[in-house]
């Protein structure tokens, strides 16, 4: 397909990075040549410089003959205006990032007079991430399938855990009354494993088991990590991000305490969170840190600009104990050094974003297909996760897994599949896999 994506900052050129990848056309638009010039040297793209929200620039990019135009700017006014000019331009789906608060209560009404298909709102997709993490403290990393009903939760296996040091088909018969979950990957030593039944979990493996809520809830228990229950939570940082996580958590009757450095955003802030409880200072000061009430804390979030900061106050709150710490950082090279240094709840909004644009990407590149329903990028963007819903046309349908051609490095989970299961119309197939590019079921299973 031809993609135009306006803006070349971190979010557009990662998205460049991965559309050129998976071998679509891309065309990158942007006011600044040094910044193109960096693509034009990485990426196998076609750069434009110009203003995206000028028509006459479009044109040079051929907004008339896209197939989907990116809007990913610094602006959200100018993402708008992208989208409305290419879609009068002729481009068949427009992807805006909108990021203000204030547009969120009429996002609805925008987008259909501007034109946009779909929304993307990097900060509210981070925050609501995080507070799945906080309602599941015991997990480092939570996705959700089919709706709701099926979760995907990482965890670091530990020496005491019962499921390490068996094979996984011994599991049942081992240790009696354990859930049946699906072990769907194991990240060790930086690679990632599909695992099968002669698969041994290690401590220090980053495993993912899905199934769902209620069996994922007592497999948990069971293994003892669901004891932990989150009332206190710090923020540090009053960015979007903290603002959209403390309208959803506070009517979780959770506590927040949120630090900002700049003055008058903590005065705004105080008004517009009333609950919340707003401190104005350096989040970085260890001292103040203490004042507030680290140690009785049962979580602390850092939400900084700044990676570096973030990391070295998430370690700090992690040697004072804090049972919770979430990190921020959107530095795909920093993610292995965190996670080494005992941090492994990692959030990162570039990644979000990108993964939630990517599905788009391939559902609409897969019209006649069984195309994707949702994304999302494991173990550092390692491999990806993939819900497909099947249709009746499908050649698979009623025919066991088991006697079912299964793509070599993918995993097919339909709730917990096993041999004898078979899928069925309008389920929700979940495949996890160690490669990119996958936008077709029938790309995984066949006859």
């Amino acid at each position: 397909m031809r993609i135009l994506v306006v803006g070349d900052g971190k979010i557009g050129h990662t998205l460049a990075e991965h559309l050129a990848r998976e071998a679509h056309d891309v065309v990158i638009v942007d006011r600044s040549d040094e910044v193109l010039q960096r693509s034009e040297d990485t990426l196998d793209v076609l750069c434009v410089r110009g203003n995206g929200a000028n028509a006459a620039t479009l044109v040079d990019a051929g907004a008339d003959k896209a197939d989907i135009l990116i809007a990913a700017t610094a602006g959200d006014e100018t993402n708008m205006l992208c989208c409305l000019i290419a879609k009068r331009l002729g481009t068949k789906y427009t992807i805006a990032r909108i990021r203000d608060p204030e547009y969120n209560e009429s996002l609805t009404l925008l987008q259909r007079e501007m034109g946009i298909d779909v929304a993307i709102n990097p900060e509210r997709a981070t925050a609501l991430e995080i507070s799945r993490l906080l309602r599941f403290p015991f997990a480092n990393n939570i996705e959700s399938f089919a709706k709701g009903r099926v979760e995907m939760v990482e965890f670091r296996a530990q020496e005491k855990d019962v499921v390490v040091g068996y094979p996984l088909k011994d599991l049942s018969r081992k240790l009696h009354g354990l859930p049946l979950v699906l072990y769907a990957a194991v990240e060790r030593d930086g690679n990632v494993i599909i695992p099968n039944g002669d698969f041994i979990i290690r401590p220090g493996d980053r495993v993912h088991v899905a199934a769902d809520m209620l069996t994922i809830t007592s497999y948990f228990r069971y293994l003892g990590k669901n004891s932990l229950r989150v009332k206190n939570v710090m923020l540090l940082g009053g960015g979007r991000i903290s603002y959209y996580l403390a309208k959803m958590i506070v009517p979780m009757g959770i506590h927040v305490s949120m630090i900002e450095l700049n003055g008058q955003k903590a005065n705004a802030l105080s008004e517009s969170l009333p609950e919340v409880n707003v401190i104005h200072g350096d989040g970085t000061d260890q001292d103040l840190l203490e004042q507030e009430g680290l140690t009785q804390m049962d979580a602390f979030v850092t939400l900084c600009d700044r990676d570096e900061e973030n990391l070295m106050t998430g370690l700090f709150a992690a040697r004072q104990g804090v049972p919770k710490v979430i990190v921020k950082n959107n530095r795909v090279a920093y993610a292995d050094l965190i996670s080494a240094m005992g941090l492994d709840s990692i959030v990162s909004p570039k990644s979000i974003t990108c993964a939630n644009i990517l599905r788009y990407v391939r559902a609409r590149e897969n019209v006649g297909g069984t195309k994707v329903e949702r994304l999302y990028r494991l173990v550092n963007g390692k491999a990806e996760a993939l819900e497909f819903i099947p249709k009746a046309t499908d050649s698979y349908i009623g025919i066991p897994l088991r006697n079912l051609h299964i793509r070599p490095g993918t995993l097919v989970a339909v709730i917990v599949p096993f041999g004898n299961d078979h899928i069925e119309v309008g389920d929700s197939v979940v495949i996890i896999a160690c490669e990119s590019g996958i936008s077709d079921l029938n790309e995984v299973i066949r006859k």
